[in-house]
């Protein structure tokens, strides 16, 4: 098991979109927000995911086609 931090920034069109909870489900990915802010017109998520590397990059391909953007995270995103 590895850990891996990502940011989701999410067109308005996506918001609504259970995109993170298909993520963990379909791809049996623990996920863990550790910050937000969604509105109307954006939202995006700073998400800690955990589980094997290979599922977690066929994960991340997956959320990148639906149209979400993802972003890699480093340092102690619970500081800053």
């Amino acid at each position: 098991m590895s850990t891996k931090r990502v940011r989701f920034t999410f067109p308005s069109e996506l918001i609504k979109e259970p995109v993170i909870y298909k993520l963990g489900i379909d791809f049996e990915i623990v996920t863990n927000i550790r910050r937000a802010d969604v509105r109307d017109s954006m939202g995006w998520v700073v998400l800690e995911l955990e589980g094997d590397d290979e599922i977690i990059k066929d994960g991340l391909d997956w959320v990148a086609s639906t149209g979400v953007r993802v972003d890699p995270v480093g340092g102690d995103i619970i500081e800053g």
